[in-house]
């Protein structure tokens, strides 16, 4: 007996590992619940800080709006006051001294003494028809424009008048010559800020601002507000200001929240600010809404994606719900705050990447489960110390003491002074020991009548053994005599069967006819004999007719006689050979058997010899239930027909030569196998011979036919039958086969 050998291996280990597992995925669990807590915390504290950012923000930076606002309106009440004190005076002086009509038939301010950088300049276009009236509104406009142009200058760019008839008041210090140098046919009233103040673009009558546009003058990025002045219900002016938007553009891309963005657009689409497109290449901003331009029409253009990312956006701040700041795009994974500036109307939107939240959240998580591995290291020193001196110690012992008992030493010695279940255990193991040297006492003593009862039933299994070798070698033998006897009988048939189709042919010989050749001998015996006896040796010869038909009239009873006797003879012999057979026949057991696999196994069969003769197998196999049948007898029967049909297309070209197998229920209590292939074909005089015992169309010495095959399918309670359209066509083999399943009859 071996002995167990010495591992260092012990408890220790696989308990440690186990309980980091589970404690590992305990840890797991809690970052995991970390995680999720703190991501929720995190991203609701950073989602009221965007709202809140986003807020401050619009509040911030719509003062220079709002400003424009209050401006506007003391503007226009100090212009409708010195209309209304205007309306008196003769203003054809002061006219005359302040302005000149200019050769190109503008009329502007006079150079002498003009500066534009303390003053305001006028612009009048051409044909414009200067009555008292329009001299009036002018110079009033030219007073409100001195006395709150330079009061505002720090609050705005500049401060216009726009008459109706195409009129400029204009104070831009940054640009004092701008009334003086603009060609006479500038398209003063086209402008946009010219044509929002008209009624049927303002029926309320409000201050309107202008989309964002580039100065082509100064370069600068600029809205325009403009209020519209109303007299006795005719719009006869618009008042406004022009707002420089870089300081506000820039503050917009630089001041943001880390790993955030901020963008500008207004409700109809105009992109205003965005960090990544760049709108210097036009003077209008980005629309939003607008199909896309070719590439390269316009430098600055967003690409694709970009183009459908701000639709997204757009549509999203465009559809939120009233009084609401926070709105989650979640097919890019942002959140998007949006505050209304007060003025223009633009929404100043921040975008917050969904990453930026949860990276927060991830560096808590990381932080609990490196807290959580470490404290897992600490656990498991502790846990292995107090394991091995508790448990692996006194368990070695234990080891060690089994190796003693399993050497047959069953005198162990165990520490038995604790109370706990290892000393329980040890107690419980001596008293084991003890009562496994009594076993083995017990054991030795059965074991010597164990060997006397081992030999008798020994010398019984041989004589069994002996039984069933000569049981085994009677049904061989018995097997052996079948087949002789099978093939002693389709012998006699064919001798049968021979013996009375000759009988057939002789007895179409009637005797009449026998007589009928014999008298015409008689008669013509003179012609002959005058004929003959021209030769000596003919003499001899009519002697010799007399008898010939004498003999023919003798012969054909006693043939007849014989073929008789064969007949006679051959049924007797056949009925001793059926009287063996059944003697010696020992009937096959029939088993589960699966079709396909049986077909399977035929093909593997001739798959070399299809190999090599270029032979496809197509197969159509339907799935069917195991049926039971005579395994062995179905494989002869599907080899045969493989065979068969690959000689059969020996002339075919081999890049055509096809074989189709197919399987398939006939009816409700059948099974059809279909062997088809694309030979040489059967002619229809062959087709009463060709299940004929013998029959083959290969060289002599190759084949056995199909007449074994045939009579093995009658064997399984089945058939087999063939088709050919003729020569040339090809043949099909049709195997019936009955449909039983293992459980018995179909439908039982």
């Amino acid at each position: 007996m071996s002995h167990p050998s010495k591992s260092r291996s012990t408890i220790s280990r696989p308990t440690l590992i186990r309980m980091a597992v589970r404690i590992g995925v305990v840890i797991a669990l809690t970052t995991l619940v970390s995680y999720l807590h703190i991501l929720r915390t995190i991203r609701t504290e950073s989602l009221e800080h965007l709202a809140r950012h986003v807020e401050e923000r619009s509040q911030r930076e719509q003062a220079i709006f709002v400003i424009a606002e209050d401006s506007h309106a003391l503007i226009k009440q100090a212009f409708e006051e010195r209309l209304r004190a205007g309306s008196q005076e003769d203003p054809t002086f002061r006219f005359d001294t302040l302005l000149e009509l200019r050769p190109d038939g503008t009329i502007r301010n006079r150079p002498q003494g003009f500066d534009g950088t303390r003053m305001p300049g006028v612009w009048v276009a051409p044909g414009v028809n200067a009555d008292t009236g329009f001299r009036r509104r002018l110079l009033a406009a030219y007073d409100v424009i001195a006395q709150y142009g330079p009061a505002y200058r720090t609050r705005h760019i500049n401060t216009f008048i726009f008459l109706t008839e195409g009129v400029n008041v204009l104070y831009w210090p940054e640009v004092p010559n701008w009334t003086q140098d603009v060609a006479p046919d500038y398209p003063l009233l086209s402008f946009e800020y010219s044509t929002i103040s008209r009624p049927q673009e303002n029926p309320q009558r409000r201050m309107a601002w202008t989309r964002s546009y580039k100065d082509d003058t100064s370069g600068k990025w600029l809205v325009s507000a403009v209020t519209p002045v109303d007299q006795d219900g005719q719009h006869i002016a618009t008042l406004g200001n022009d707002v420089l938007v870089d300081d506000l553009l820039s503050r917009t891309l630089v001041d943001r929240l880390p790993g955030a963005y901020n963008i500008i657009f207004r409700d109809d689409g105009q992109l205003i600010a965005h960090p990544e497109i760049k709108l210097d290449g036009g003077t209008v901003g980005y629309d939003i809404l607008a199909d896309r331009p070719p590439e390269g029409s316009r430098t600055g253009l967003p690409t694709a994606e970009q183009q459908a990312h701000l639709r997204s956006i757009f549509e999203a701040v465009k559809g939120r719900a009233s009084g609401q700041t926070v709105v989650e795009l979640s097919e890019y994974g942002e959140y998007i705050a949006v505050a209304r500036m007060q003025g223009p109307g633009w929404n100043f939107v921040t975008v917050l990447p969904e990453h930026v939240v949860s990276s927060k959240a991830i560096e808590a998580a990381r932080y609990v489960l490196v807290f959580g591995l470490v404290s897992l290291l600490l656990e498991l020193l502790i846990m292995y110390w107090v394991l091995r001196d508790q448990i692996s110690r006194p368990l070695r012992s234990f080891t060690q003491a089994t190796a003693q008992v399993a050497a047959g030493d069953f005198g162990v010695s165990l520490e038995t002074s604790r109370e706990d279940e290892l000393g329980q255990l040890a107690r419980s193991f001596e008293l084991m020991a003890g009562a496994v040297r009594q076993r083995e006492e017990a054991l030795r003593q059965a074991n010597e009548g164990l060997e006397q009862r081992v030999e008798e039933r020994t010398r019984e299994l041989k004589d069994v053994h002996q039984q069933l070798m000569r049981t085994a070698r009677q049904a061989g033998m018995a097997e052996i005599a079948t087949n002789v006897l099978h093939n002693v009988g389709n012998v006699l048939n064919s001798v049968y069967t021979s013996a009375q189709l000759t009988r057939e042919r002789m007895s179409k010989m009637k005797l009449e006819q026998v007589g009928r050749v014999a008298h015409m001998l008689q008669e013509r015996e003179g012609e002959l004999a005058t004929f003959l006896t021209q030769d000596d040796r003919g003499r001899h010869l009519i002697p010799f007719l007399d008898r010939l038909g004498q003999n023919l009239l003798d012969d054909r009873g006693e043939i007849l006689e014989l073929i008789d006797d064969i007949g006679r003879y051959t049924e007797h012999i056949g009925d001793i050979v059926k009287v063996q057979q059944n003697h010696a026949r020992m009937p096959r057991l029939q088993e589960p058997v699966s079709l396909a696999e049986l077909v399977e196994d035929a093909l593997r069969f001739t798959s070399s010899d299809f190999a090599r003769n270029q032979v496809k197998v197509e197969r159509q196999m339907a799935p069917l239930a195991p049926v039971l049948t005579d395994k062995h007898k179905v494989l002869m029967i599907l080899v045969n027909l493989f065979s068969n049909a690959r000689y059969a297309m020996d002339g075919v070209p081999p890049e055509e030569r096809r074989l189709t197998v197919k399987l398939e229920p006939s009816a409700s209590d059948r099974v059809r196998i279909e062997v088809r292939d694309n030979g040489v074909g059967i002619a229809p005089e062959l087709f009463t011979r060709i299940f004929q015992y013998g029959f083959t169309t290969r060289q002599e010495g190759h084949g056995f036919g199909l007449h074994s095959s045939a009579l093995a399918a009658q064997e399984l309670g089945g058939s087999l039958t063939v088709h050919s359209e003729g020569v040339g066509q090809g043949a099909t083999f049709v195997l019936e086969l009955p449909l039983l399943s293992p459980g018995g009859p179909r439908g039982a």
